[in-house]
């Protein structure tokens, strides 16, 4: 059963969160928020595995509260009404795991949920490309492989990349001829070599490192 807290400053919003996410067999909520303050006391309190939070919420908003979440084993998906590049910037940054508009459908938002208890960030849709086009600047081209990036093998850096352009780990195997168990371990492994907490992070990290560049296919 995947647990989940709900954060958003409006409780008709929230109530209907809450309806969507509790009318699943495998889903429960087990805390609500209506502040940025309160879904840290909330998550900490109850220890859930995913974290539904808006981004503009009074006080502490939606950015913040997952900042300080960051030593949290929660995953942190951010709502919103607002398909603003800086928001996603800014929330992937202080760690969230996804973002996902407020107006997806239903079941987009219950997929979201599964695919954050499982680790997996959402990087597919386009949002996230405009948040790497718009907003990571990457170092000039060179010939060496950046600093950040020594610590991993090449088919580390391989895999990688292939992340950062969205694919999943059955599709990265196909693309690389590997079993997709093969893959999970390279990524897990790059995880830690990087010291990032998540896909989504390692995202980040490619374009900042300028091991993919924006238009990348």
């Amino acid at each position: 059963m995947t647990e989940v807290v709900v954060a958003d400053d409006q409780g008709l919003v929230r109530a209907g969160l809450v309806s969507i996410l509790s009318s699943q067999p495998d889903l429960t909520v087990v805390g609500e928020a209506a502040d940025g303050d309160e879904a840290v006391r909330v998550v900490r309190d109850a220890d859930p595995d995913v974290v539904l939070m808006d981004v503009r919420m009074p006080g502490v908003d939606g950015i913040e509260a997952t900042r300080r979440l960051a030593g949290s084993r929660a995953a942190v998906v951010m709502l919103t009404t607002f398909d603003l590049d800086e928001y996603v910037y800014a929330a992937m940054k202080a760690g969230a795991i996804g973002f996902l508009l407020k107006d997806s459908p239903p079941e987009s938002l219950v997929e979201a949920v599964r695919c954050a208890a499982r680790g997996d960030a959402l990087l597919a849709p386009a949002i996230t490309r405009r948040l790497v086009e718009e907003f990571v600047r990457r170092p000039a081209p060179g010939a060496s492989r950046p600093e950040r990036l020594e610590p991993l093998t090449q088919r580390e850096c391989e895999v990688l990349a292939e992340v950062a352009r969205g694919l999943s780990n059955a599709e990265i195997a196909a693309k690389l001829f590997l079993s997709e168990a093969t893959v999970k371990t390279h990524v897990t492994r790059m995880l830690t070599k990087l010291r990032v907490r998540d896909r989504a992070q390692a995202v980040v990290a490619a374009y900042e490192s300028g091991l993919v560049r924006p238009g990348d296919s």
